[in-house]
């Protein structure tokens, strides 16, 4: 935004509308600070602007959040990087109030800030700043704290790092236990900065603070860490500190806990290596499988493509199998809907024969489940499946249940089965379509709901596309355009959208020999919904169509509806004899 088309506001306003009573004339004055800061210069915005907003005690938070917001993209406005420090105190302040938003917002705009600072400013600056806040009476400001020590830690001298390390452990100690969460969702940040000597003992020695903590809270974010930390150690190290750790983890008494386990435990097969995945993580991962609260074996069934693809397929079958056969049959159907979404990928980890003999049932199994989700779920990946197993096995198997799903009573369900027809035809071919699906691709066209029967025209469109106009002419445009006189009028309007969508891939012969005379018949409908629809195609076929069929044809036509005593015929058909004179005026 320039200074030329903001109004410069000056700080005498902004002051007054920053203690205003009005919430809106509050946050307008914070919103426009980057403006005022431009009109002061950048030595009065260091000198006044920023020492009043430090002293503004505003108690409401929108204007809080705004400021924390603004303060992150202001060290432009204050004279660049080498006075950066000056947005400190602020946003030190800010780092300390209730409201969690607008701590997290500060948090991240000092992170923004530290992470362009100098060197020299940060340790003069920075790092006194991230150790007033550890040390503050109130736990909010220990909560930021933990959120800013891996943008100070790097540039601190080995003493202060030191310090730095004894402060963050004791802050993994904290009586605070969302002083603890915070030290645990930020350790591996923090861990990512430490030097290797110091990551085995130090960070090790709070990381195991924090997963033996009371609180369920804490120990399911220090899950987390497990991730970030299995990236950072040596695969030896992992099996030592990490492994146990997320055995027992896995077999914790609250379910949060476990849950985050079977989340996040295929990272840390890529961690540990292969044996100790195979001996340990493998028994753990299907004791989550079987677990007896369904949020964990919702978890843990929606990441068993990514589990196998780490293991070889003879595990995966020994092991993996078993248990999605129970899970397929769970009594949770939210269960089942998440190993609906991702066991079409475990096709390609087990290759063709295991996928017939194992798979091909569960899938059968739970295309007809009574839980549409899981259904919908089967049938937007079977393009997986038929890469693995063949389009003729495929068809045998699964395509009797897809046609009974074709008519299902969900119409989400009707409609995933309509968008994969396409895929399914140029996989079947022409001769197989025709006998099996055909039928069903015209009778959607008359589906009770508009979106089933908006999908359905697309659908012919995409499959002219595919099998070809000479196709389409004998085995789509007849069975439409007969549908044209169906009684209810929004059918009526469902073929002329197939009409309009046909009619570029048919080409400028059929559209004037077939689809044309339909469309300027139906401009006599007595439906102004019809008409204006008319219009509306007949603008969509002007440059399909030659000149001289434009002006024998569609002219006249739209002519008449321009004189509809219909407000909305005549604007739509004036809009398209307008399109008409654009394109002579342009050629």
């Amino acid at each position: 935004m320039s200074m030329v088309d903001e109004p410069l506001y000056p700080i005498a306003v902004l002051i007054d509308e920053l203690k205003n009573d009005d919430i809106q004339l509050r946050l307008n004055s914070i919103r426009r600070l980057s403006i005022i800061a431009r009109a002061l210069g950048e030595e009065r915005t260091r000198k006044e602007l920023i020492p009043f907003l430090s002293e503004n005690n505003d108690d409401d938070d929108e204007v809080l959040l705004a400021m924390a917001e603004e303060l992150g993209v202001f060290i432009p406005y204050v004279g660049g990087v080498e006075h950066a420090h000056v947005l400190l105190p602020p946003l030190e302040t800010l780092s300390s109030v209730e409201e969690t938003c607008v701590r997290e917002k500060a948090v991240d705009s000092l992170c923004r800030i530290g992470s362009q600072m100098r060197e020299n400013d940060l340790v003069d600056h920075f790092i006194p700043l991230a150790k007033r806040l550890s040390a503050g009476e109130w736990f909010t400001a220990r909560v930021s704290a933990c959120g800013i020590f891996h943008i100070a830690y790097p540039s601190a001298s080995d003493m202060v790092k030191t310090e730095l390390r004894s402060i963050y452990s004791q802050l993994c100690q904290d009586d605070m236990p969302m002083v603890r969460r915070a030290a645990a969702t930020n350790l591996g940040k923090f861990a990512a900065t430490i030097e290797s000597a110091h990551l085995k003992t130090d960070i090790m020695s709070m990381f195991e603070d924090l997963t033996q903590d009371d609180q369920d809270s804490v120990r399911l974010l220090a899950v987390e860490g497990c991730a970030a930390l299995g990236k950072l150690l040596e695969p030896q190290d992992c099996v030592t500190h990490l492994l146990p750790v997320i055995v027992n983890f896995s077999q914790d008494k609250s379910w949060r806990v476990r849950y985050m386990v079977a989340n996040q435990l295929y990272e840390l097969c890529e961690a540990v290596g292969p044996e100790p995945t195979r001996t340990d993580l493998v028994p753990a991962y299907v004791r989550l499988l079987r677990d007896n609260e369904a949020e964990v074996r919702i978890a843990a069934a929606g990441k068993v493509t990514k589990f196998c693809r780490i293991l070889n397929p003879e595990l995966a079958i020994q092991h993996i199998l078993p248990c999605v056969k129970e899970l397929s049959s769970d009594s949770s159907q939210h269960v089942r809907s998440a190993l609906a979404s991702v066991i079409m990928g475990m096709a390609p980890v087990l290759g063709k024969d295991a996928t017939i003999e194992h798979l091909l049932p569960i899938f059968l199994s739970l295309l007809k489940d009574e839980f549409p989700d899981v259904r919908l779920n089967i049938i937007s990946k079977l393009d997986q499946v038929n890469q693995v197993i063949g389009i003729d096995l495929l068809s045998q198997s699964l395509l009797p249940a897809i046609v009974e799903l074709a008519e299902d009573r969900h119409w989400r369900v009707r409609l995933a089965i309509i968008e994969y027809i396409p895929l399914l035809a140029s996989q079947l071919g022409v001769g197989f379509f025709d006998d099996k699906l055909g039928a069903l691709c015209m009778q959607w066209l008359q589906d009770k709901v508009h979106s089933i029967r908006e999908a359905a025209a697309n659908n012919l469109k995409r499959l002219a596309e595919e099998f070809g106009p000479e196709w389409a002419m004998q085995h789509i445009v007849p069975q439409v355009l007969e549908m044209i006189n169906n009684p209810h009028y929004l059918y009526r309007m469902t073929i002329l959208l197939a009409v309009s969508l046909l009619a570029p891939v048919m080409g400028s012969e059929i559209t004037c020999s077939k689809l044309l005379p339909v469309v300027i018949t139906a401009s006599k409908d007595r439906v102004p919904n019809i008409k204006f629809n008319v219009a509306k195609m007949m603008q969509s076929l002007i440059p399909i169509v030659d000149q001289s069929v434009v002006e024998k044809m569609i002219r006249p036509c739209l002519v008449e509806l321009s004189e509809d005593p219909d407000v909305d015929v005549r604007f739509f058909a004036n809009q398209a004899l307008q399109s008409i004179d654009n394109v002579m005026m342009s050629s």
